[in-house]
C-alpha cells in the first residue's frame, strides 16, 4: 500500500493558515485525482481543493470548522494500484461511504504530496445564470463535447441541485443510447418587486452558514423564535475591512446620472458575433471598465492611495471587480487593465467572475486592486452609497439600468438612464476633483465609440 498525504496548502506568501469548510469525502470514500477533496477558506479567498492522486480516502485528521496551519497533513489516501484503479472508474455516488473499514496501514515509504490547481475552465465554465459547476463535471462535459446549453438542461442530484459526475455520466450514457433525456425544471420567476426582469438572482448566502445549535446564545435566543448562523470567515473578514476603512477615510458621494441608451444600442447590435466568437456574452461592464480606465487616465490622483502624508500615485490600473457569490462579497483584480483593450477587458471581466462563483481565484487574483467597480444594480438597487476597498481612495457603483422619461432639447424621451456613484476619500479628493473624474466616466459612456469591438 502507498499512503499519500494531504497537506493544508499555502494560497499565498503571507497566509499561515486556513479553515477547512467542508470534506467532499469520508473515510472509505474513493476519490479520483483532481476531484474535489475540500473546501478550504482563508482570511482572503475561499478555494475548492482537489485530490492530489486516485485512491481511498483512509483518514481526515481535522473536523470540518478547524483552522490549521499550512503545511500540516490534513488527510490521507491510500492509492494502491486496486484502490486506484477502482477509484479512477468508479460511476458515481462520489460522497457514497464504504461499509469496510479503511485499510489497515503497512509500514511503507510515505510520499507527501501538496495539492494542485486544476486546469482553470474555459471562459464558457459559467453560464450566465450563474449554476456552479465542479471541475471534473466540467471535464467530462468538454470531452463528451456536451455544450453548456445541454448542461444546464441537466437535473442536478447533489447539493443545492448541483450536477453530480454520477449525473453526468448518465446523461452522457442515455444519450447515447438515444433514450429521452429528462429536463431540468426551470427556475420559478423572482417576484417584480424584488429583482428586475433581467436581472440575475441573488446568491444565498445563508443557506452556506453553519447552524448553531450550542452555548450561552441558544439559550438566549431559543428556537423556533430564532436561528443562529455562524459567520464564514470570508464574511468576518470582509466585516472588519468594511468597518476599517469607515474608520479610516472620511467618505463623501457624488451622484450622477448616466444616459446608458447608447451604450446598449452598440451592446446589442454586436452581442450575438461577440457571443459566437468569444464564448460568452456581452455585458454592460466592459464598457463601464473601458470607461473608468480612461477616465483614471486623465485623473490619477483617483488612482492613489495615502501613506502617512506621503500620497503614492499608481502609474498602472489594478481595476477590482465587485463579485457576489453564494459565500459573500469578493474583489477580484484586473491587472494592468490600462494595457488592454475593449476585448481584452471582456475577457478579464467573464474570467475572474467565473473564478469567484467557481472558488478557483488565487491569492494573486484579489490583491493589489487601485479601484473598484462595485455593480449593485444586478440585484434590483437603483443607486448605493459604497465603502472604499482600502488602501484605495474611491470606488464607483453602478445602479440598475432602466428606461427613464427625461427631457431632451426641451422634449420628453425614453432612454435607459442608471445612477453612478462615486465614493471617495475627503483627505486627498475633494468634490472637484471626485465630480470631474465620474463626469468624465459618463461622457465617455454617454458618447461610446460605435467602432469599440470592431
Amino acid at each position: 500500500m502507498s499512503k499519500v498525504e494531504v497537506v493544508m496548502p499555502q494560497l499565498g506568501e503571507s497566509l499561515t493558515e486556513g479553515t477547512i469548510v467542508k470534506w467532499h469525502k469520508k473515510p472509505g470514500d474513493k476519490v479520483r485525482k483532481d476531484e474535489t477533496l475540500l473546501e478550504i477558506s482563508t482570511d482572503k479567498v475561499d478555494s475548492e481543493i482537489p485530490s492530489p492522486a486516485s485512491g481511498v480516502v483512509t483518514k481526515l485528521l481535522f473536523p470540518e470548522q478547524k483552522t490549521v496551519a499550512v503545511r500540516t497533513v490534513i488527510a490521507e489516501i491510500d492509492t494502491d494500484e486496486t484502490a486506484a484503479a477502482s477509484a479512477a472508474s468508479a460511476p458515481a455516488k462520489p460522497t457514497a461511504v464504504e461499509t469496510a473499514p479503511p485499510k489497515v496501514e503497512q509500514k511503507s515509504p510515505v510520499q507527501e504530496v501538496r495539492p494542485v490547481a486544476t486546469p482553470q475552465p474555459s471562459l464558457q465554465a459559467m453560464p450566465a445564470s450563474g449554476r456552479f459547476y465542479s471541475p471534473l463535471v466540467l471535464n467530462i462535459t468538454r470531452e463528451e463535447g456536451i455544450s453548456m446549453m445541454e448542461l444546464e438542461q441537466i437535473p442536478g442530484t447533489g447539493e443545492g441541485g448541483r450536477v453530480s459526475k454520477k449525473d453526468i455520466l448518465a446523461y452522457v450514457d442515455a444519450k447515447k443510447k438515444g433514450i429521452a433525456l429528462p429536463q431540468r425544471a426551470a427556475a420559478p420567476a423572482a417576484a417584480p418587486a424584488a429583482q428586475p426582469a433581467a436581472g440575475p438572482s441573488a446568491p444565498r448566502i445563508e443557506s452556506t452558514l453553519k447552524h448553531v445549535e450550542s452555548g450561552d446564545l441558544v439559550k438566549k435566543y431559543p428556537a423556533p423564535q430564532y436561528e443562529i448562523l455562524q459567520m464564514s470567515n470570508l464574511i468576518q473578514k470582509m466585516g472588519e475591512h468594511m468597518v476599517r476603512s469607515k474608520q479610516t477615510s472620511p467618505h463623501v458621494y457624488e451622484i450622477h446620472e448616466c444616459d446608458m441608451t447608447k451604450v446598449d444600442i452598440v451592446r446589442r447590435r454586436n452581442q450575438d458575433g461577440f457571443e459566437k466568437r468569444e464564448g460568452f456574452k456581452l455585458t454592460y461592464m466592459p464598457f463601464i471598465c473601458d470607461a473608468v480606465v480612461q477616465a483614471l487616465k486623465q485623473f490619477p490622483l483617483v488612482n492613489c492611495q495615502i501613506d502617512g502624508d506621503k500620497i503614492i500615485v499608481k502609474k498602472f490600473v489594478n481595476l477590482g471587480i465587485a463579485v457576489a457569490t453564494e459565500n459573500g462579497l469578493i474583489v477580484p483584480v484586473i491587472k494592468n487593465a490600462d494595457e488592454k483593450n475593449f476585448t481584452g477587458l471582456a475577457r478579464a471581466v467573464n474570467d475572474l467572475a467565473t473564478r469567484a462563483r467557481m472558488k478557483k481565484l488565487a491569492l494573486p487574483d484579489i490583491e493589489g486592486g487601485s479601484f473598484t467597480i462595485t455593480n449593485y444594480g444586478g440585484f434590483g438597487a437603483m443607486m448605493g452609497t459604497p465603502i472604499i476597498n482600502q488602501p484605495q481612495v474611491a470606488i464607483i457603483g453602478i445602479g440598475s439600468i432602466e428606461k427613464r422619461a427625461v427631457v431632451i432639447n426641451d422634449a420628453i424621451a425614453i432612454r435607459s438612464i442608471a445612477y453612478f456613484t462615486l465614493s471617495f476619500d475627503h483627505r486627498i479628493v475633494d468634490g472637484a476633483l471626485g465630480g470631474s473624474f465620474l463626469s468624465a466616466v459618463i461622457k465617455k459612456l454617454e458618447n461610446v465609440d460605435e467602432n469599440l469591438l470592431v
